[in-house]
């Protein structure tokens, strides 16, 4: 591996001796694995229940450039710009083969070759062109259908509905026809070529983005549409590390592959499918979880998104709440009021983990959703998405479910979860999961205020239950048990009750707090899944123990395979790839783990600490109440600007923002363009009057 003086572009002059740590481009629709001769659409799965999973697409893009007599070889991913490149070098002509998930179009997919020549001479320029591409697909039966406007065309449906007599999707291809071989002439210095694919539900959105791709392919517009869109997204969401090259890489990388997976921000449409964790590019049949949407996505990508893309994280719950239905079945079929969100879930809703006992026991998922809706508010303010947009069916549809869900014990006077497996998957068939009681408990609390803030008269259950819920604590100890019975020293797959103080935020001493952290890092499993280590390391920042904290952040690298920043699930290299889990897991020690960051009702809290190895943190473009921020944190000082101030705080001057220090209680002003200049520590920001209510209309 070479190493560039930018460090969002990777560079390599081999590829990975594994192809399944090759680079994936995506754009929140289409996503593929360069080279690959398979690529996936979103929401596009096939296969009845537990034989659901990501419907394979044969890629017209998957070729391989090569020339005679190559003096040189290069392959790099630019993720300023999205565009994985491969460059050959002659004594007489460069050849460079370029890919891209168009990020504005996102039905669109683009190979570039360009040759140019290198020395004066008369000869013609032969670059060779294999395809390992076949129109056939294991899952959808498609069938040939006539040229449009020069291109090849195959339409097709999916050969089995997720749930019985349900719809099958359909999927329409077209693709520019890709010769063997691209020739730069005697008479020509240099050459482009361009080659297309457009892939949609219907007829018309296919023929439609494929016009807009020629045009723009005529116009020379193409890739700069492509790399403008890209540009537009790293300035909302900028994060910069002075200090360690390898730890600044691993976050541009994470953030890269996360924000892939997400759909372009000017059409957050309910084409959306979710992320799973392996992303789009991933997910076939028996492989990265076949393309389901788990915890993964509420828990351990959200937050990163959330903190900066607003619109990113309402399309999330979106598509939460476009699986209500399926939530409802799944409830019934368990005997169950409310909402019973899956375990693993695809386009309905409904189950389909091939395995039943994770769909009946792992039950956490419900507080998994709906804490992403409570953040989404508290950093939003945005009722529209409980009104009009339904959230408020998942948050009180949750609610009913735990008060249908648990057992009530006279002796303890408790409420008790019976029978469930925690996110430690070591265990099952468990009483009081500490982290499901915990969550349960913070989704009931979250359905009564948000009852109280539409007017919508709230069951007394809810509060009841919530204020009774058993949550395992050991007196002698002072510490969580993992679950009822939990014998401290057992070994523990992966972050489990350390999560009660972030991202649960549930109330316990420095002391505890220390506890739960030790008692859990002993046991828990080196060869986990990757997101655990970023969770301690965001405990021990909250301890004030940076040192401590970034020696455990740094196991994450292990999960870091080959040149182009591509996770594995395990450090070994085996599990899903391109884990996102994990990169989200590790991005939320960086943005609040060294910040400090906790999202509250009325405020958000800041609390920044660096390890010795860095010496300055900037965060651009986080966002809060419609307002952005940059936030740049040093050794010894904090300077917060007011980048873009919302609509309310400019009719307002109560709306506006202040940061509020802990220390010294000092209040300053937050003014658009103005740097606030402060030492480091812990404080919060909030609107400058917390009585008035500055609610978007």
């Amino acid at each position: 591996m070479t190493s560039g003086s930018d460090p969002y572009i990777f560079t390599s002059n081999t590829l990975p001796r594994d192809p399944r740590f090759l680079p994936p481009l995506a754009n929140g629709l289409l996503g593929w694995r360069v080279y690959h001769s398979i690529m996936h659409m979103g929401s596009v799965y096939n296969g009845e229940g537990g034989d659901c999973h990501r419907a394979d697409v044969p890629c017209p893009l998957s070729v391989t450039m090569e020339m005679e007599d190559p003096v040189q070889q290069s392959y790099s991913l630019n993720t300023h710009t999205g565009v994985f490149t491969h460059t050959i070098s002659t004594a007489i002509a460069t050849a460079t083969q370029s890919f891209y998930a168009h990020r504005y179009y996102s039905q669109l997919m683009v190979m570039e070759v360009s040759i140019e020549r290198q020395a004066v001479t008369m000869e013609p320029v032969t670059v060779k062109l294999s395809s390992s591409f076949t129109p056939q697909s294991k899952d959808i039966d498609f069938q040939s259908a006539p040229d449009y406007r020069g291109g090849r065309r195959i339409q097709g449906q999916t050969t089995a509905a997720e749930v019985p007599g349900g719809p099958r999707p359909t999927v329409d291809l077209i693709w520019t026809v890709m010769p063997p071989s691209l020739i730069l002439q005697p008479e020509q210095s240099h050459s482009r070529w361009g080659f297309l694919l457009a892939l949609g539900h219907t007829a018309q959105s296919t023929e439609a983005s494929f016009d807009e791709g020629l045009s723009l392919m005529a116009s020379g517009d193409l890739r700069d549409s492509h790399q403008q869109a890209w540009k537009e997204l790293w300035l909302d969401s900028t994060v910069e590390l002075a200090g360690s090259e390898t730890l600044s890489k691993a976050v541009i990388g994470c953030l890269f592959y996360l924000l892939s997976a997400f759909p372009p921000l000017h059409d957050v449409s309910g084409l959306f499918g979710g992320v799973s964790p392996g992303g789009l590019s991933n997910g076939g049949g028996g492989q990265d979880y076949w393309g389901h949407v788990f915890w993964d996505q509420d828990i351990w990508m959200y937050p990163a998104i959330a903190l900066f893309y607003p619109r990113l994280a309402r399309a999330v719950l979106e598509y939460r709440v476009r699986t209500v239905d399926g939530a409802k079945d799944n409830a019934q079929k368990q005997g169950y009021k409310g909402l019973k969100f899956p375990w693993e879930s695809a386009a309905s809703g409904r189950e389909v983990c091939p395995e039943d006992i994770y769909g009946q026991q792992e039950i956490h998922i419900n507080g998994d959703v709906s804490l992403a809706f409570q953040h989404y508010l508290y950093l939003t303010r945005d009722l529209s998405l409980f009104t009009e947009g339904r959230g408020s069916e998942v948050i009180w549809g949750v609610a009913d479910y735990w008060v249908s869900r648990v057992t009530w014990d006279q002796k303890d006077q408790s409420y008790h979860l019976l029978g469930v497996m925690p996110p430690d998957e070591y265990y099952y068939d468990i009483n009081d999961s500490v982290y499901t009681n915990t969550v349960a408990k913070s989704s009931l609390q979250f359905a009564v205020e948000l009852a109280s803030l539409l007017q919508h008269p709230a069951p007394q259950e809810w509060q009841k239950v919530a204020d009774h819920m058993k949550i395992p604590f050991d007196q002698k100890e002072k510490y969580h048990p993992e679950y009822d019975g939990y014998i401290k020293g057992d070994p523990v797959k992966q972050a489990d009750a350390v999560m009660l103080g972030y991202p649960l935020g549930l109330a316990m001493s420095p002391e505890v707090r220390r506890n739960d952290l030790e008692a859990y890092e002993a046991v828990t499993d080196p060869d986990g899944p990757a997101m655990t280590w970023g969770i301690f390391a965001v405990g021990w920042l909250e301890l004030g123990e940076a040192e401590k904290a970034q020696k455990l952040l740094e196991k994450s690298f292990d999960n870091i395979q080959g040149p182009f920043q591509v996770w594995s699930e395990s450090s070994d290299g085996s599990g899903a790839v391109n884990f996102l889990t994990g990169m989200g897991g590790f991005l939320q020690a960086v943005l609040f783990g060294y910040t400090g960051f906790r999202i509250q009702p009325e405020r958000l809290d800041f609390k920044p600490l660096l390890p010795n190895g860095l010496s300055e943190l900037i965060i651009r473009g986080v966002s809060y109440l419609g307002n952005k921020m940059d936030w740049m944190l040093r050794k010894d000082e904090v300077c917060v600007i007011l980048r873009e101030q919302s609509t309310s705080a400019e009719e307002s001057a109560a709306c506006a923002l202040k940061v509020v220090l802990q220390g010294t209680g000092q209040k300053i002003p937050l003014v658009p363009g103005k740097p606030v200049t402060f030492p480091r520590e812990a404080g919060h920001i909030c609107q400058m009057d917390s009585t008035i209510s500055c609610w978007p209309l």
